[in-house]
């Protein structure tokens, strides 16, 4: 790309700051018209509620906004890149997304859009795509040589079913060909896929694992949502109404958001809702270590709240762990079971530690306002990690 080209995308950045979302919309109805079948690899939820057109409008302003070094982006492409391989995107597909889209540029900037800016951006797509294909050529290879490990979409067969809570269910999952399966990475998610017959194709999502690693089945922990709240509850509504025996497709564990594999330092937990699902994994896969940890979760009331007896045990059992839990609705208050929303100040003797790493997940609002608590009481922001459910439209750190 030379001098000129590069001009011509950071020219479109004040363009892309006022229309993105209409960019990106006409990209997508563009896109399903003419390739009706990628509505199977895509999230319809979030193309109807239009968190999906936000998140990919943000990302191509990152990018024309640094596209003359765009490795400062490294993180996000990486996170983008995990998805991806999850959802089994293929180098092919890239050619499909990069002709909607320079078509979209055309057809909405109109006189705008020139010979040369349509050149330009041409080729910063395909420089994109092929840092993103080499990136995910790369997970996909360790996917493929690790123990148990596998690319593309696996049957599962639905063991077990668990009732967490009056909201949330537990599936415990395991291979249909009896074969191993890949370790895990505390926090990490799987992507399942299932036929939804409200939309006539299928549709993947992204589900934490929600126990430590055992060689035997995956766990997922679902929320059933509200009616009123499809079609982004779709899949997980069609999960809560699956029997032991049933079949779905599920690929190896993938993501960003997690401890590693020996974490020595303080951890902190803090959760919302059914975002205490990835707190799980790493609670049972670290109580029995040395290292302090402390749980933080937030829910309406007692009814909702998963894991209840489980993160108890762990509480009263294990001196390393400390458990507090704030409730909208609680008849009563004591030390650890807290009224009101989560006040980190309330608790910061216990929390502001040495060393200690922060994990946050939950809904949006929920994590903005606990990263912002954490800085106030003067946590350094790389010691915060957070996970968000759907297309990543945060950018806290």
């Amino acid at each position: 790309m030379d001098n000129n080209q590069l001009s011509l995308i950071k020219a479109t950045v004040p363009i892309l700051k006022e229309h993105g979302v209409t960019l990106t919309k006409h990209f997508y109805q563009r896109m399903f018209t003419h390739n009706p079948e990628l509505k199977n690899e895509f999230n319809m939820g979030n193309q109807a509620n239009g968190r999906q057109q936000t998140a990919l409008a943000t990302a191509v302003l990152a990018y024309a906004e640094h596209i003359e070094n765009p490795s400062v982006l490294i993180g996000a492409l990486q996170s983008i890149g995990q998805k991806h391989v999850s959802l089994n995107i293929t180098a092919a597909q890239y050619d499909i997304v990069g002709s909607h889209l320079i078509a979209a540029i055309k057809e909405v900037l109109q006189d705008v859009a020139t010979e040369e800016l349509l050149e330009a951006w041409t080729i910063a797509y395909n420089q994109l795509a092929k840092i993103m294909i080499d990136l995910e050529a790369g997970y996909y290879k360790e996917n493929r040589e690790k123990k148990g490990g596998w690319n593309g979409w696996r049957t599962f067969i639905i063991n077990r079913i668990v009732e967490e809570s009056t909201e949330i269910k537990s599936f415990y999952l395991t291979p249909k060909d009896n074969q191993p399966i890949a370790s895990y990475h505390p926090g990490q998610y799987l992507s399942v896929k299932t036929f939804v017959e409200a939309l006539g194709h299928e549709q993947p999502r992204q589900y934490s694992l929600s126990s430590a690693f055992n060689e035997k089945y995956y766990r997922i922990s679902v929320k059933k949502e509200n009616p009123e709240n499809l079609p982004a509850g779709y899949v997980s509504n069609n999960l809560h109404n699956k029997k032991v025996g049933d079949q779905i497709e599920v690929s190896a564990p993938a993501g960003l958001f997690h401890i590693g594999e020996k974490p020595q330092q303080p951890l902190v937990l803090i959760s919302g809702g059914v975002g205490i699902t990835p707190m799980m994994s790493i609670l049972e896969a670290q109580a029995e270590k040395e290292n302090k940890i402390v749980w933080l979760h937030s829910c309406r009331n007692e009814n909702v709240q998963a894991f209840k007896n489980e993160v108890n045990h762990y509480h009263e059992n294990f001196k390393n762990v400390t458990a507090y839990t704030f409730f909208n609705e609680l008849a009563s208050e004591t030390k650890y079971k807290k009224i009101g929303f989560m006040n980190l100040d309330e608790i910061k003797k216990d929390i502001i530690l040495p060393d200690a790493k922060y994990y946050v997940c939950g809904p949006q609002a929920f994590i903005k306002a606990q990263f912002e608590s954490l800085k106030k009481l003067g946590v350094q922001q790389d010691s915060i990690f957070y996970e968000e459910f759907g297309p990543q439209l945060l950018n806290l750190n």
